[in-house]
């Protein structure tokens, strides 16, 4: 199967923030785009630090294009009872390069290790029900240069029709043109030629220049 026709593993555009409370028990949850392991450690300890006089700081990450690098921690908690099961929504929602750490505050009722399994993922799934999500798509490159006339009609043309496609618009090149770049799925390409050509009488052509990367677009 080629890249173009297997969806990456999404992520999310901004850190989010999220409070539970269970038989007196508040599992505080944060959730964070990171870049690499070593920046979803950072994030961890910045959380600790933070919540130093909490008994349990739990984590779970995913990382990598693919997400095909993850890890847990239970901090303290029962083997099985945090750590995984908070993995296991990162994985379900299919979302890569993120970090999710809960801290729990214990209220004095212990939650017996099902209930401790059904918070901590509670608390992530809650924190991402808040969360912005952005889709990481293999896109192909496209251009086109028009007159510094035509540039703003132009460029409102593009910014509707990239926002219609799951396309993107980079920012616009001036010297003796004004030149755009517009990333788009491959298969909506023809479309896009054929609404610049329409939009221009025929005087202007978006030209596939066969180029590819993948590319973060928000949903």
């Amino acid at each position: 199967m080629s890249e173009a026709s297997h969806p990456f593993p999404a992520t999310i555009a901004a850190p989010v923030d999220h409070e539970l409370v269970i038989k007196k028990s508040r599992f505080l949850t944060r959730v964070v785009p990171v870049t690499a392991p070593e920046h979803a450690d950072e994030v961890i300890a910045e959380v600790k630090k933070r919540y130093w006089d909490a008994r349990h700081n739990c984590s779970a990450q995913v990382t990598g294009l693919r997400g095909d690098r993850a890890r847990s921690s239970d901090d303290g908690e029962p083997s099985g009872t945090a750590g995984m099961p908070m993995l296991e929504v990162l994985r379900r929602r299919e979302l890569t390069d993120v970090v999710a750490v809960v801290t729990r505050y214990f209220g004095g009722i212990k939650l017996g290790a099902g209930g401790l399994v059904r918070a901590y993922s509670t608390a992530v799934s809650e924190a991402l029900d808040t969360a912005s999500l952005v889709d990481r798509m293999l896109l192909s490159q496209a251009t086109l240069a028009v007159s510094h006339a035509d540039a703003g009609r132009f460029e409102n043309l593009l910014r509707m029709w990239t926002a219609e496609h799951g396309a993107v618009l980079e920012d616009t090149v001036y010297s003796a043109e004004a030149t755009f770049e517009v990333w788009a799925p491959g298969e909506a390409l023809p479309a896009l030629a054929a609404d610049v050509a329409a939009a221009s009488g025929g005087s202007v052509a978006a030209l596939a220049t066969g180029a590819e990367r993948v590319i973060d677009v928000p949903r």
